[in-house]
């Protein structure tokens, strides 16, 4: 017998959207954190509360235009989609992924933020799937409607859309403590261990095989929660079904063939072995994705943190294309297991991929994105590349629906999430700031007193960073562990506490400062930050310091297409840029040994409260370069990158080119041929 039928059984009534909630209040929040119950391994990190982090600064500003731009506003923007026809919301438009993926971006931003007006466009998408769910433990869409344009049309029933409002489910519950959430994820585990051995992951799509580490995470949470036995099984039946990872990574070609794997299910599936891992400690899984991190970088890896996936793996070519949604759900598979292992390498690749790749993909506004963005990209317009897929040509442009709309609805957890990461609870009843950027955290230590810290820094920028403690002031002292990361590109840090030096660390650890601390102490940290490369396709090079890649600074010429030709699918108007000076350019003196000395650093006196754009660019690195007079334009692209070094361009001037931070970039290159005279 089919889903559908099943799904009907006992069902008298439809459950709508306009059902009455229950009134849920913020609870008071514990003041120890749950880590994993036996026999799950113990995790060395644990994540805290939604809320208990708040961000400042820069990053508090990417928070507000979200607010303001599409992330709190798509409802209106989108309206045949995010409007209230939305299956997830009883209507009869978008019955799949598209309506959750907002959700999933917006119920964090909105908690982030405090932010009244977010909180309520959310919770009539919690309170309708909490009302949606039927006897047998089924909760979602009941019914397909025909297809209509620009709606995805996939059965209702797909396993798939399930993970990602179970991913918001469990934030809303973080930040909340509404006990429904408990009661339908219980009630929802039960039916699919009941229902996998007949209807598997892959029944209606393809896409629940690749993705299920997101299904599997929250059975574990849930298991943290309530201790049930059964969810144990469900999450073995979980992995069984699931896309071997483990032995793709490790034992087959996958990461080397274009065309083997979706771009996106690879970011989102990376971190499955380690989910797993969880439960079943074996040294394979973690083997296996380390393996894998390398093999993609090798592979497929670019300048800007991720890959050529455009959809599909294709390669290192810098003018392949890298989607939105693979930038997100990379940086939300990182984070999940940064706290599974405390691995280093793990967050410096976090930081990558959000101060590069994401600030880069999406308008300063937050109203527009691309879909494909290039790590060397001269001129985006409305043309066909060489891609694995086109839609029209519009992939690159800027606009809201250009592309494909996925990542319309799935670039909104990037920063929100990131945000959620930057602290952990520590399995010693301490504190870890593992990743780094303004912000402030308030949370239980040794056993339950409460501590705020705030985190004062310009990071990604500048190298110092500044962490001073309040605590109670009926408390004197508390001793507790306080871990911070040395990031593997940092030769030498320094952590001073009250102005003393107590230690110096080579790059690539977690130092832990365990002692007696009192409200006023300040922990400084600098992590000095050198010019270094990193080597690319065809020997090209990148130019980094700290966490940033820096590219060419371009002149751009920015033009607002009025789309007459297909608006439903890529939106009413997009938006060119096209170059306005030269970029085929190679480097000089780019050795090991002369980059550090011939590079020119400057960095502005202050760090804008937006800094991602060519105006507030807060620093820039100036090198010695020739211009490549048969690099040239291919299909609107830039031409096949010569392979470096290029000797004896003598007849050709040397000029000194300006690069900055690429995050700050829309046409750039980031990868540069090497001259050698």
């Amino acid at each position: 017998m089919r889903l559908t039928l099943l799904c009907l059984i006992g069902l008298v009534t439809a459950i709508h959207a306009s059902a009455q909630p229950q009134s849920v209040s913020k609870p008071v929040l514990s003041r120890t954190y749950l880590n994993n119950r036996k026999p799950l391994r113990p995790n060395p990190y644990i994540e805290l509360p939604l809320g208990a982090i708040k961000a400042q600064g820069w990053l508090k500003e990417m928070l507000l235009r979200q607010k303001t731009g599409a992330s709190g506003r798509l409802d209106e923007l989108y309206p045949s989609v995010m409007g209230k026809r939305n299956g997830w919301l009883g209507g009869d438009g978008d019955q799949w992924e598209r309506g959750p993926y907002w959700i999933d971006g917006l119920l964090p931003l909105a908690y982030l933020l405090d932010d009244k007006e977010l909180i309520a466009k959310t919770k009539p998408w919690v309170d309708w799937a909490i009302n949606s769910q039927q006897p047998n433990g089924y909760f979602g869409p009941l019914t397909d409607y025909p297809h209509e344009a620009g709606l995805q049309r996939d059965n209702c029933q797909d396993w798939w859309p399930k993970m990602v409002m179970l991913k918001i489910l469990k934030q809303y519950h973080s930040a909340t403590g509404d006990p429904r959430v408990i009661k339908l994820m219980t009630n929802y585990f039960k039916y699919q261990l009941q229902q996998l051995p007949t209807f598997p992951l892959d029944h209606w799509t393809f896409w629940a095989r690749y993705r299920a580490g997101d299904n599997l995470m929250i059975v574990y949470w849930l298991y943290n929660q309530t201790g049930d036995a059964f969810l144990l099984k469900l999450a073995d039946l979980l992995h069984k079904q699931t896309f071997d990872y483990t032995n793709g990574f490790l034992h087959t070609n996958m990461l080397s063939q274009p065309g083997s794997i979706h771009c996106v299910n690879l970011a989102q599936g990376i971190k499955e072995p380690l989910i797993y891992y969880q439960q079943h400690a074996e040294p394979k899984y973690l083997e296996a994705v380390k393996k894998g991190l390398a093999d993609i970088r090798h592979y497929n890896g670019m300048a800007h943190g991720l890959y050529g996936g455009d959809e599909a793996l294709h390669g290192n070519n810098p003018t392949q294309g890298s989607e939105l949604c693979t930038a997100v759900e990379m940086m939300f598979s990182l984070e999940s297991m940064i706290g599974i292992t405390g691995n280093v390498s793990f967050a410096d690749q976090l930081e990558k991929i959000a101060f590069n790749a994401l600030p880069a993909q999406v308008s300063d506004d937050f109203m527009g994105r691309q879909y494909f963005q290039q790590a060397n990209q001269v001129m985006l317009t409305r043309h066909v590349r060489n891609f694995d897929q086109n839609h029209g040509g519009t992939d690159g442009c800027v606009g809201l629906l250009t592309g494909y709309p996925c990542c319309t609805s799935n670039m909104h957890q990037g920063w929100p999430k990131f945000t959620q990461s930057l602290w952990y609870a520590t399995a010693d009843q301490g504190l870890a700031a593992l990743v780094y950027s303004p912000s402030q955290v308030k949370a239980y230590v040794a056993g339950g007193n409460e501590v705020t810290f705030t985190e004062e820094t310009t990071y990604p920028f500048n190298e110092l960073i500044r962490f001073t403690l309040t605590t109670d002031k009926s408390v004197n002292t508390i001793k507790f562990p306080f871990h911070v990361r040395i990031p593997a590109w940092c030769k030498q840090a320094t952590i001073s506490v009250n102005g003393q030096p107590v230690k110096t660390s080579v790059g690539n650890q977690i130092v832990v400062l365990n002692r007696a601390w009192k409200s006023g102490d300040v922990v400084e940290l600098r992590l000095p930050m050198h010019v270094f490369k990193n080597q690319w396709h065809e020997n090209s090079v990148s130019v980094e310091r700290g966490p940033l890649t820096y590219a060419l600074k371009m002149g751009e010429e920015w033009k607002t297409v009025q789309n007459e030709k297909d608006p439903i699918a890529y939106g009413n108007q997009y938006t060119e840029v096209r170059p306005t000076t030269p970029w085929n350019y190679g480097l000089l003196d780019v050795s090991d040994t002369k980059l550090p000395q011939t590079a020119k650093v400057t960095q502005k006196e202050s760090v804008a409260n937006y800094p991602w754009n060519l105006e507030n660019a807060p620093s820039e690195i100036r090198l010695k370069a020739k211009r490549i007079p048969f690099w040239q334009l291919y299909s609107e692209m830039t031409g096949p990158i010569p392979y470096s070094p290029i000797y004896n361009l003598k007849a050709e001037q040397e000029e000194e080119v300006i690069l900055v931070p690429y995050g700050c970039t829309t046409l750039r290159i980031a990868q540069f041929p090497v001259i050698q005279n």
